[in-house]
Formats: C-alpha cells, sequence, structure tokens
C-alpha cells in the first residue's frame, strides 16, 4: 500500500514573515494592531515574540471566520455578512490556542540571532530590557566563585 505524496488540501497558513515583522515592530509601526514600541529603544526578545505570536493567532482567526462565513453565505444562498465575520472572528481568536501557531521560542530566538549576526538588528544595553547590561557585580566567595 502506497501513500499519496501530495499535501492534504489547506495546509498551513503563515499570513506574514517573522523578519517582516520584527522589522515593523522595532520601527514602531505597529503590525497587525501589536503594542506600540519606541524605536530608539526597542523592545526585547521575549516581548517581540510575544506579539508576533498574538498578531499569527488574530490573522488566522480573521482567514478563518471569512472561510467560514463564505461557506454559509454559499449555502444559504446570501450575501456575505461582515458583522457575521467579526463575531466569528472574536469567537476563533478565544479559542485558537496560544501554541498552535506553528513558532516555538528557540526557534524564533535562533532567527532573530541570525538577524543579529547580519546587523539587521541591534543590540541595547539598555539595563531594562535585557538580562545581560552591565550593573552591580555579584558575590564571589572567598575562592572567586560566583554565588547565584
Amino acid at each position: 500500500m502506497t501513500m499519496p505524496l501530495r499535501p492534504e488540501r489547506g495546509g498551513f497558513l503563515r499570513p506574514f514573515g517573522c523578519g517582516w515583522f520584527i522589522k515593523e515592530f522595532l520601527l514602531g509601526n505597529r503590525p497587525y494592531g501589536a503594542a506600540a514600541v519606541d524605536p530608539q529603544l526597542g523592545a526585547p526578545q521575549a516581548e517581540i515574540f510575544y506579539n508576533y505570536k498574538k498578531a499569527l493567532i488574530a490573522e488566522m482567526a480573521v482567514d478563518k471566520a471569512t472561510r467560514e462565513e463564505e461557506r454559509l453565505a454559499r449555502a444559504g444562498k446570501r450575501a456575505i455578512d461582515p458583522e457575521n465575520i467579526e463575531k466569528l472572528t472574536q469567537k476563533y481568536i478565544a479559542r485558537i490556542p496560544y501554541k498552535s501557531t506553528s513558532c516555538r521560542y528557540h526557534s524564533f530566538v535562533v532567527y532573530f540571532s541570525n538577524l543579529q549576526r547580519l546587523g539587521w538588528v541591534e543590540f541595547t544595553d539598555s539595563p531594562l530590557l535585557n538580562h545581560r547590561s552591565l550593573g552591580p557585580p555579584r558575590p564571589t566567595s572567598d575562592l572567586g566563585i560566583s554565588l547565584r
């Protein structure tokens, strides 16, 4: 018995790219309704990742709601109602799990480090944004071993 090699109908939805989102987010352009960020200050990777995932969930919900409304309108032989799309979008946003958007934090960090190596994003030494900022020295023992 052989299995077909072609993919199933539908598939993986990626409404926008990760690199594009990072660029627009750090420029302060609020892509897909993300939180505003000061371009001079930047944002921590975890905040960028969180906003990226939330934007993916919102776009997935809009796509799913639009398809469902089109199907219902076709079945009922009526016009598409934008209000129904909005209601369905809110319903789907509440139901889509955070982990279902197929982007894991480790993958995001690796991708982000590649952007840093290319010089497309800059490291900031703000004590508010990063855990490696220069601060008071850590306490050490008499042997010079760092205590945590």
